[in-house]
């Protein structure tokens, strides 16, 4: 309670309340508070990377390399969803029997490594929010300390959101695709990928959907900040879907609309949702400087 004192004690000098002096005094203060900050955030990450480390042979069968088994949830969910419209086999994916190879000698250590890090980073992301939540709370005013409730909850959630989505619903039309997609016959080529360029796929795939599915909290700061208008997103709006749907063509692994739109649905509803945000963000700020003035 003391050093969040100091903290907002800083801020208020920083914003011309209090001599020069002291305000560099408190900044060596601050800097102190955000090392703890960081500290925390570092032990938190590696107490659930030592986690997965320990577990890490179950992880890398059941999770790590799930989009690439054919029993995999998503690909019978997939294939059922298809028949039960209509749609025949048009969602079912080609099966993968992907062979993994290792070409260094600390391949498989490094990777294993890599995986605790990334895994104990993911599982660990709330936790780093609230960290830098509990630094900037300081600085904020009451009225934005109102509007600021449950901002954890929600970012972590939008997180998990994507990274499911990137997981279950991406990686496997990817992997699908990347893997049956030929050149020439398959007597000159041979489909081995190295397990780090397996990794890194993965990775980019589940925490890049997860990073993306934060456009809503995006819309909802841009939006608080005055820099973003629902206007804006709904005259652009033609040109996202567009964009959108180029990305679910890209993804999917064959041209018929039923599985782009399986893709593009859940983006879409991403970019309404951010408008709906930025809308209502907007509504406040219009009626709190009508009062104002």
């Amino acid at each position: 309670m003391e050093q969040e004192s100091n903290r907002k004690s800083f801020f208020n000098r920083i914003r011309g309340k209090g001599g020069s002096e002291e305000a560099e005094m408190s900044f060596i203060d601050h800097l102190e508070a955000l090392r703890w900050h960081i500290v925390r955030s570092l032990l938190a990450v590696i107490i659930f990377g030592i986690v997965i480390f320990v577990n890490i042979d179950w992880i890398f069968e059941n999770i790590i390399m799930g989009p690439t088994q054919e029993n995999f949830v998503s690909y019978k969910a997939l294939c059922t969803l298809g028949h039960k419209l209509g749609m025949g086999a048009s969602l079912c994916l080609p099966p993968i029997h992907m062979k993994i190879q290792v070409t260094t000698v600390s391949g498989i250590f490094m990777s294993s490594i890599s995986i605790g890090a990334m895994g104990g980073l993911m599982a660990a992301f709330p936790y780093l929010c609230w960290e830098i939540w509990r630094f900037v709370k300081p600085a904020l005013k009451p009225g934005e300390l109102k509007h600021t409730r449950g901002i954890i909850f929600w970012i972590s959630f939008f997180f998990f959101l994507g990274a499911a989505f990137g997981y279950f619903m991406l990686a496997p039309f990817t992997f699908s695709f990347l893997y049956n997609y030929t050149m020439g016959t398959h007597q000159i080529l041979e489909y081995k990928p190295t397990l780090s360029d397996y990794l890194d796929s993965i990775v980019d795939i589940t925490f890049g959907a997860g990073v993306a599915f934060e456009l809503p909290m995006a819309s909802w700061l841009l939006a608080r900040m005055g820099l973003l208008t629902p206007g804006f997103l709904r005259t652009y709006r033609k040109y996202a879907y567009v964009a959108l749907l180029v990305i679910a063509a890209v993804i999917t692994p064959s041209p018929d609309w039923g599985s782009q739109m399986v893709v593009c649905i859940p983006l879409i509803l991403l970019y309404e949702l951010s408008v709906i945000i930025a809308a209502r963000v907007y509504k406040k700020r219009e009626k709190a400087w009508k009062e104002w003035s």
